[in-house]
């Protein structure tokens, strides 16, 4: 029969045995002892009336049950996070944590300078950045600041337009001098190019290359935007790459401007909850600064 309402540490102590997949993995991560961690597990598991997790020789795994609950928990976990920010940022405004979401790119090649200019000046206030090429839920406070690189469609959320960045097709020169300079669309055909492996979501805005091409037209596949700039940086082949990053590497050559180029516009998000704090808004400053 199960207990009633579970609490929250039980709750924490099942997210940390999902993530790690045992006890004493989950106890390190929380700092609590393996007996007291799989009281928890056990306590939680009274409480809903289901098995959560089972034994095996590569340690706990999970079951149905314990699959099924976890994106709630997950959401709990971000609610409770987002409160602690939310009470830090009310007891002393120029301190806190603020939580910034971005893609891998725009976290690594445009925020931290960025971000250091408002450490700068906000030393009190902590920055944290999650770098994910999904869209963070802000409406279930995830983060607090996001980077995006499409207008959001959430209702709660306030989005700014801050610019558009513009996405060209690239070239290291060491590769121009191998392998010589397409001029044309049917050029590419017989060129090494980097492009996606399983995940053709960004490929498909491409406009008149995304038509010509597929997977099989690329010789050097990667899903990560970081690991595809580093190989573009190389020489590996041709691929797309904002015109703005692509500018701090003067050994990147712009190829086929005429033909291939499409714009992704930027957008800062926010929930309407935080967008009156003072951590919130001086970011704000700090970016159009930027």
């Amino acid at each position: 029969m199960a207990r009633g309402e579970p609490s929250w540490d039980e709750l924490r102590s099942f997210r940390a045995v999902l993530r790690d997949g045992s006890l004493s993995g989950a106890a390190r991560r929380l700092g609590m002892t393996q007996p007291t961690l799989g009281r928890h597990i056990e306590s939680l598991e009274h409480a809903l009336g289901v098995a959560l997790f089972t034994r095996s020789a590569r340690g706990l795994t999970p079951t149905d049950a314990a699959l099924h609950l976890a994106p709630h928990v997950e959401e709990m976990a971000a609610a409770s996070a987002a409160l602690a920010r939310a009470a830090a940022g009310e007891a002393a405004p120029d301190q806190g944590v603020v939580r910034v979401t971005a893609s891998e790119v725009i976290g690594c090649e445009v925020l931290p300078p960025l971000l250091a200019s408002f450490r700068f000046a906000n030393p009190g206030v902590a920055i944290e950045l999650a770098l994910t090429s999904r869209n963070e839920d802000l409406s279930r406070r995830d983060a607090d600041i996001a980077v995006r690189m499409i207008r959001p469609t959430q209702n709660a959320l306030v989005a700014r337009r801050i610019g558009e960045s513009k996405i060209g097709l690239f070239a290291h020169r060491s590769y121009l001098d191998a392998f010589g300079t397409p001029l044309t669309l049917d050029d590419l055909k017989t060129h090494r190019l980097i492009g996606y492996d399983q995940d053709d979501r960004s490929f498909r805005a491409a406009g008149a290359l995304a038509i010509q091409m597929s997977r099989d037209s690329f010789g050097f596949r990667c899903d990560n935007d970081l690991a595809q700039l580093a190989a573009l940086r190389a020489g590996l082949g041709i691929g797309g790459c904002q015109e703005n990053i692509a500018k701090r590497y003067p050994d990147l050559v712009r190829l086929l401007a005429d033909t291939i180029t499409f714009p992704l516009e930027v957008w800062l998000v926010m929930h309407e909850d935080v967008r009156e704090t003072p951590r919130s808004g001086a970011y704000l400053i700090i970016w159009r600064k930027g």
